[in-house]
């Protein structure tokens, strides 16, 4: 395979860039804040000037930035730069209607475009065991599955253009209902006085587990508040599922309100806190009633 760009260095990024390296991949990477890319170059990266310079070299292009503007930005920037036959691949959680207006506006130009949104947290992004939804044209998804193993425990085809965007956004909303159990849960047994570490074996081994207790349990035993998956990328996402449910006619309850709590959350916190701080916000909803 030729040369394969990655663009977007952050928490889940970075890793998954670095994957890309260690499998023998020729990488080029481009970020916003180039010191980002610092620990890459030293292990054998090449760090683009720009989007441009980096559409011109690279067979396959992986995006991991964050909102629909973000994408269209960056490969509107790119999209006169790249070969024809050459395939952007989003892994940004973005709208579907944004992802399928990008794959048929790069179809023009004979360039392939998979949305692929990925889920696993921070944790599964340096473990190399992400779960990949792609939607798109199945000839075009096989070319970039080679890639995508770098990182992945699990990457499929899920339909076409805009497919993966809907089938991340239904995770998201289990991902919502999971993580307000948790936090509801352990902000309860907190209250009653019971041993939380004991909840936390006793019950995420049960009928109640979960990847949140199992994940984010730890955190919130030790009060570490880093992500994880940060509040304000969780929002972000409960934001487009609030828009897509609406186009579909679909009811997400559940999804509203545990937006609604982050929301306080942030307002507290801010931004940057792993998702599981909701634990908190619930603890002082008991304690204010």
């Amino acid at each position: 395979m030729g040369k394969v760009g990655f663009i977007g260095l952050g928490t889940m990024g970075l890793p998954m860039a670095g994957h890309l390296l260690e499998k023998g991949h020729d990488l080029i990477i481009w970020n916003r804040t180039p010191e980002k890319a610092d620990s890459l170059v030293a292990k054998g990266a090449n760090l683009a000037s720009d989007l441009q310079h980096l559409a011109e070299q690279c067979e396959h292009v992986m995006l991991c930035v964050s909102r629909t503007e973000d994408v269209r930005e960056v490969v509107s920037a790119m999209s006169s730069h790249l070969k024809p036959g050459s395939i952007v691949v989003d892994h940004s959680t973005i709208l579907p209607q944004g992802a399928e207006e990008i794959q048929r506006e790069l179809a023009l130009k004979n360039i392939g475009f998979v949305d692929a949104p990925i889920t696993g947290g921070s944790m599964g992004a340096e473990a190399g065991t992400l779960t990949i939804f792609c939607g798109g044209d199945e000839d075009v998804i096989q070319q970039i599955m080679p890639r995508l193993e770098a990182y992945a425990k699990r990457a499929e085809i899920v339909g076409g253009p805009g497919t993966g965007q809907w089938m991340k956004l239904a995770n998201q909303i289990a991902v919502g209902g999971a993580l307000q159990a948790l936090c509801e849960s352990m902000a309860f047994a907190s209250k009653a006085g019971l041993n939380l570490e004991q909840v936390c074996s006793m019950l995420g081994g049960g009928a109640a587990g979960s990847w949140a207790f199992n994940n984010y349990g730890p955190k919130i035993l030790n009060s570490d508040w880093t992500p994880g998956f940060a509040i304000r990328h969780q929002r972000k996402d409960f934001g487009y599922c609030i828009l897509a449910a609406k186009e579909i006619d679909a009811a997400i309850p559940g999804t509203e309100l545990v937006d609604q709590l982050l929301n306080q959350t942030e307002e507290a916190l801010g931004g940057d806190v792993t998702t599981a701080a909701l634990y908190l916000t619930l603890k002082k909803l008991g304690a204010d009633r």
